[in-house]
């Protein structure tokens, strides 16, 4: 049982596309440590550290002695799905950092929620590439999970959650349906419960969304930006700081 939860990363874990009505985001880390706190049946300290836009570097240069520091007896850690999106990736130095943050957090006695990102590329331009970089990724690090206080969660290979109805409509970003899904993973690996009120048995079990097209709506509305930013130097998350810097209480979701 976790009594306290700090997560890092970039918008898969901040919780990009399941927006709130007052513009806030919600994310499958914010369902995890709901999920946490009634599996406890009392408020549990969470903080969520993820930047959208952020590649892994800046995640464990800026965030992870900062989750550290704050001494959660459960540390989330994901990245490398920007790193993947680049033309060029060094998947060798990608895995080597990324292995190497894994390997910190176990030395601080604190365990290890390492997982995947959910895989888009069944929906986006240059999917195939961008499928093959995360697959090789995954595989580089899997032997991770087989370590003391590491809980691997695969959520790449989740096929159930290629399914555009997952998917929000830049077809980058998870949906509510797909961060739901993924908290079901999380708490499942972790041994919890996942509340049934959260209906993520019965979405899997509807029909399959339509097959995914992409209009010249799509590439005004989403590509275009998003290859605008990579040619000026400019990132989603410029400007934004952590939503939840410090542990703050969850309340029991009962309550």
């Amino acid at each position: 049982m976790f009594h306290s939860y700090a997560a890092i990363g970039d918008s898969f874990t901040e919780g990009v596309g399941d927006e709130l009505p007052d513009g806030s985001v919600r994310g499958w880390a914010d369902f995890v440590a709901i999920g946490l706190a009634a599996a406890a049946r009392e408020p549990i300290g969470y903080a969520n550290l993820a930047i959208r836009g952020r590649k892994l570097g800046p995640i464990i240069d800026e965030q992870l002695d900062a989750a550290i520091s704050l001494r959660p007896e459960l540390l989330s850690f994901n990245g490398g799905g920007n790193d993947m999106l680049r033309p060029r990736m060094d998947e060798q130095v990608t895995a080597t950092r990324f292995r190497d943050a894994i390997e910190r957090i176990r030395a601080e006695g604190i365990h290890v929620l390492m997982l995947s990102g959910a895989n888009p590329t069944d929906h986006i331009p240059m999917g195939k590439v961008f499928d093959a970089r995360g697959a090789r990724l995954t595989a580089a690090l899997v032997d991770l999970a087989d370590r003391p206080g590491v809980t691997f969660v695969d959520n790449f290979n989740d096929l159930g959650l290629r399914d555009i109805r997952y998917w929000s409509p830049d077809k980058l970003h998870l949906n509510a349906l797909g961060h739901a899904r993924v908290a079901s993973n999380v708490l499942t690996g972790l041994g919890v419960a996942v509340p049934v009120e959260w209906g993520v048995e019965e979405v899997a079990a509807a029909p399959a969304g339509p097959k995914s097209r992409n209009t010249a709506a799509y590439y005004r509305e989403f590509v275009l930006p998003w290859i605008g930013r990579r040619l000026t130097g400019r990132s989603s998350g410029d400007g934004r700081a952590a939503k939840r810097p410090t542990l703050a209480p969850v309340p029991d979701a009962a309550a």
